[in-house]
């Protein structure tokens, strides 16, 4: 599913074969429209343009612990990116002049697949465990590792960049708004 490129390398050891020492748990999966990597928006504003929404079901032992998500507009939610490869540590995107450690890009190849997702909550039931959201950037069936609600005030950063990358409205390091 995930070609090693030049300039790419591997952990000695996949980390899928390590002894388990988090014990996370999966609370539930998406039903998402994606069906293969190469459909799969690869962000979520990419997702948003498709105007696919999505379902996150989470399974009943977790579901009182959506009491109060319902005055959320939007949830963060963390994934499980099962199908992602756990043992490339440097990457070379498609778009980078230059080969890139995991830990500064957002590839879903990682020691530890988690995805980040910020989506808006359209519908909540608590007693099937239905979380309508507007959009999804991962494959269907994706299992979720935890839910938590997106505060603005706390969560939003708006003087955050990243050098070298340009952003509508967002001011650079050293830059000046005129």
């Amino acid at each position: 599913m995930f070609e090693t490129r030049s300039g790419e390398k591997l952990l000695e050891t996949d980390p899928a074969d390590m002894p388990a020492d988090g014990r996370v748990v999966f609370i539930g999966r998406i039903a998402s429209p994606w069906t293969t990597r190469e459909t799969c928006p690869k962000n979520m504003r990419a997702a948003r343009e498709t105007g696919q929404p999505a379902v996150l079901t989470i399974d009943r032992t977790y579901r009182d612990g959506l009491l109060g998500l319902e005055r959320a507009s939007h949830v963060i939610i963390l994934s499980w990116l099962h199908h992602a490869p756990r043992q490339l540590i440097v990457q070379k995107p498609r778009h980078a002049a230059e080969p890139k450690g995991v830990f500064s890009l957002r590839s879903p190849a990682r020691p530890n697949p988690v995805g980040l997702h910020i989506a808006k909550l359209v519908a909540l039931d608590i007693d099937t465990g239905r979380i309508d959201l507007d959009a999804i950037d991962v494959l269907d069936g994706t299992p979720v590792i935890d839910i938590k609600p997106y505060f603005a005030s706390t969560d939003a950063i708006a003087e955050a960049t990243i050098a070298g990358r340009d952003e509508p409205g967002q001011v650079g390091p050293g830059q000046v708004v005129r």
